[in-house]
């Protein structure tokens, strides 16, 4: 018992007085700019509220048919059930990464009962047995293993959060795709109706001699424009709602609809955060810094490969003739022993896969920091872009207006004989141009919202 106790006191001192050996990590110095460029200057009251990232995608998203159909793809997304079954196997792998750091200990159990013609009755032996094997991580090799596998669980996991949130961007802006499509195909429907009865007054005008037969023709023309509009956004429109229903997790079909695209509720002016902040919102950053960190422990693993393995066993076990006396007199055994293996001779294996792990933490160290460099670029840029979509938007809105009175005029000045046909036709082109350069400028100013929201991290929490 005395060399049991001895043995257990080394194992208890050499697991206490080993060490890790590598780099522990460290994030890297970055360069965070103080501000994002093209951020809004909002006044004192606007900066109390919540930063645009913190806000639950619901709120961004208030049109109740678009948060109907997120939380849908959230859950039957096929991308999204991958991610998490990747995190299953992540996780499972932890735990066989960490189990190494543990003493195994087997049991096992035989019997014999050898007859000959000599020796006839011989009783049968039976053999119980324990068996104790323990790898010493002195060096912390498996403690850095348990690092690398836990850094790659947490990769994966913001992996499914990239996934998440670059999913939610995509319905939002599929779903405002549709709603714009809708619109043309309202204008250009309400276009054709117009434009028909147009035609039939100038026919009847041309047969009482009012008219020129190239007014019916200027009239059929902007006609012909607009049901080659309805034509080529009918397509778009099944072929948006079958792209949605693949996020959605569905077969391609119909999508519901809900507000118009001009009524979706959205903040004329978002506040930002601060730049230093979007290094734990975004989960690409995390899963990129995750994958340092991953790297960064991989180098110990490599160097602990220099040193020798230190290996305990023990045995303990008991032979006897009966059940009943096991564990008693001199039937009882017990051994315990200890090895050490030092790598002599490898080729240069272990000194090449030790250059591999710090190249590999170094190219990880690039990558996290171009990551974090990208972010910034994409906030800035959906900043100005959300911007200046708004702003283009309005003009639109501003221009056809203008052209919804120029083309009526035109109209009654025709109608009066002061003008030609040919300058109503144009004021109605571009009348009709500018309704349907209006709808794709809510879109893109939409989309752009969706877009920033995305660039900022939300949603995924």
């Amino acid at each position: 018992m005395i060399s049991l106790r001895t043995s257990a006191a080394v194992l208890l001192l050499l697991t206490l007085s080993g060490c890790k050996l590598g780099p522990n990590y460290k994030r890297p110095t970055l360069d965070v700019p103080g501000q994002y460029r093209g951020a809004p200057n909002l006044d004192q009251q606007q900066l109390t509220g919540p930063a645009f990232a913190e806000m639950k995608w619901p709120s961004v998203y208030q049109d109740p048919v678009l948060q109907g159909l997120i939380k849908e793809a959230l859950t039957n997304n096929y991308n999204v059930r991958i991610a998490a079954a990747n995190i299953e196997e992540a996780s499972a792998n932890l735990g066989i990464v960490r189990a190494n750091q543990f003493p195994t200990l087997s049991g096992s159990y035989s019997t014999i009962n050898e007859q000959s013609g000599q020796l006839r009755g011989a009783p049968t032996i039976d053999t119980l047995g324990l068996s104790l094997s323990y790898i010493v991580d002195f060096w912390g090799q498996y403690r850095r293993a348990t690092e690398q596998a836990r850094a790659n669980l947490l990769g994966t996991e913001y992996a499914r959060s990239v996934i998440i949130i670059t999913l939610i961007s995509n319905v939002a802006s599929d779903y405002f795709l549709l709603r714009e499509l809708d619109d043309q195909l309202a204008i250009s429907q309400q276009t054709v109706a117009t434009q028909q009865e147009s035609v039939r007054l100038n026919t009847i005008g041309f047969k009482g001699g009012q008219y020129a037969i190239t007014d019916v023709y200027q009239a059929q023309l902007l006609v012909q424009q607009a049901e080659s509009s309805v034509i080529t956004t009918q397509e778009s429109i099944e072929q948006t709602e079958n792209s949605l229903s693949i996020l959605l997790g569905r077969n391609p079909g119909p999508i519901a609809r809900g507000l118009k695209i001009a009524d979706q509720p959205h903040l004329p002016e978002v506040p930002p955060g601060l730049p230093s902040s979007l290094l734990e919102r975004r989960p690409d950053v995390k899963e990129s810094e995750e994958a340092l960190v991953a790297a960064n422990a991989n180098v110990g693993v490599a160097k602990a490969a220099f040193f020798p393995e230190i290996s305990l066993t023990g045995t303990f076990g008991a032979s006897s003739t009966a059940l009943t006396s096991f564990l008693q007199g001199p039937a009882t055994f017990w051994t315990v022993g200890g090895s050490l293996a030092q790598p002599i001779f490898e080729g240069g294996r272990i000194r090449s896969n030790y250059r591999l792990a710090w190249a590999e933490r170094n190219a990880a160290e690039l990558t996290y920091k171009q990551t974090v460099q990208d972010a910034f670029g994409d906030v800035a840029s959906d900043l100005v872009g959300y911007r200046q979509s708004r702003a283009y938007r309005i003009k639109i809105e501003e221009q056809t207006t203008t052209y919804a009175e120029t083309s009526r005029l035109a109209e009654v000045q025709f109608r009066g004989g002061y003008v030609s046909f040919l300058q109503v036709l144009t004021t109605q082109q571009q009348y009709f141009s500018s309704e349907l350069t209006l709808a794709q400028a809510w879109y893109t100013e939409l989309q752009s919202y969706a877009t920033l929201y995305q660039a900022l991290g939300g949603g995924w929490e």
